[in-house]
């Protein structure tokens, strides 16, 4: 775990670039299908609320809980006051190898920040590919995260969080990379919910 990168200054990195991709979404869109299957922008937004919740409660408090449905509302406003909230100093969030109290031993304040970093990372390139925007992930953000998701995301766990990897055509950015392993098939000018599934 010690040659984990510094996860909560990716977090913020990550919640900087999901916050922008929040700019495009608009009343309309909320009904529109995602890059995740079954989902709806609506339901995507109320699950980066949920766990933005769970991370801010993890850097703040060192535990995890697990919090209910966020109250009805603008989904885009929650989610939006939500991240902003995970903007905190990096050093308020605390030792980075701080245990959490949790039952998985060897859950550090760090980890968590890692793991958080890399889903609100692909969840705000989801939020602006529905809204129709091609909007690369930040090449340094990309690079790190890649070499970490497998340790993240290894096969055992990967059901019902993330879909299969996707294959790609050629030479690729760290972004797309990414994003092919997390199950998503980078977009290139054609933003039809139809070209998303396998």
């Amino acid at each position: 775990m010690a040659a984990l990168p510094n996860g909560p200054r990716l977090l913020e990195s990550a919640v900087s670039y999901a916050l922008a991709s929040t700019r495009m979404v608009t009343p309309h869109l909320l009904s529109r299908p995602t890059p995740c299957p079954g989902w709806d922008l609506a339901m995507l937004l109320d699950h980066v609320s949920d766990s933005a919740d769970v991370l801010h409660e993890a850097t703040s408090a060192g535990s995890v809980d697990t919090l209910g449905p966020p109250p009805g509302g603008d989904p885009v406003r929650q989610m939006r006051g939500k991240l902003t909230a995970l903007l905190a100093p990096t050093a308020a969030i605390g030792p980075a190898d701080r245990p959490l109290e949790t039952s998985e031993p060897g859950l550090t304040a760090n980890l968590v920040a890692l793991t958080g970093a890399t889903e609100i990372t692909v969840h705000g390139w989801d939020i602006a590919a529905t809204c129709g925007a091609n909007r690369p992930l930040p090449p340094g953000l990309a690079t790190v995260l890649l070499a970490t998701a497998p340790l993240l995301v290894p096969p055992d766990t990967r059901p019902g969080l993330f879909a299969d990897p996707v294959r790609l055509r050629g030479p690729a950015d760290p972004g797309d990379e990414l994003l092919a392993f997390l199950g998503r098939r980078p977009l290139r000018g054609d933003f039809e919910p139809s070209t998303w599934s396998a």
